[in-house]
């Protein structure tokens, strides 16, 4: 396990262990871990992977329940070629029943790895998904979709991904 995915899990586990000692200071919010798969073009190649994608998503405002503010991690590897994205920003969110549909707009740096050669530049990360409550009490299933910008090596990397995975409401 590289340094980089060692440092991103540690981090999704501490958030989780310190979000139950800290209730009183975040009103509401959610933390998601999934799994993902992307599909990345640049100007010649296109290539599939798979990897892991996990945020936490801060709704600041009791006033403002549609308006949160999350912070998105995920990485992606195929053979010789490791790629993560750190990105934060804004997310609208609303309620219907047991759907919860939302639509982010992020922005952060992307690290990719290609053979020994490491680039970091800055991607842009715009989508949406819907959470689905499921039986057990405040836990939802995610259905994620994304689009990611980024340049580098002098090329254009346009990037979709989707993920799945398991929402923690707290």
């Amino acid at each position: 396990m590289s340094k980089t995915a060692a440092a991103v899990l540690a981090f999704v586990c501490l958030t989780l262990f310190a979000i139950p000692m800290s209730a009183q200071l975040l009103p509401n919010g959610n933390v998601y871990a999934g799994v993902s798969y992307g599909d990345f073009t640049n100007v010649v190649n296109k290539q599939s992977y798979r990897g892991f994608e996990g945020s936490v998503e801060v709704i600041p405002f009791a006033r403002h329940l549609h308006l949160g503010v999350v912070v998105d991690g995920s990485g992606y590897y195929r053979s010789g070629v490791q790629q993560y994205n750190f990105v934060a920003g804004p997310r609208l969110a609303t309620t219907f029943g047991k759907w919860r549909p939302f639509i982010h707009a992020m922005a952060g740096v992307q690290r990719v790895n290609s053979g020994g050669t490491i680039y970091n530049p800055i991607a842009i990360d715009v989508g949406g998904g819907v959470d689905y409550k499921i039986f057990f009490k405040n836990f939802s299933w995610r259905l994620q979709g994304d689009y990611i910008h980024s340049s580098y090596a002098g090329t254009i990397q346009n990037a979709y991904k989707a993920s799945t995975g398991i929402v923690w409401r707290f």
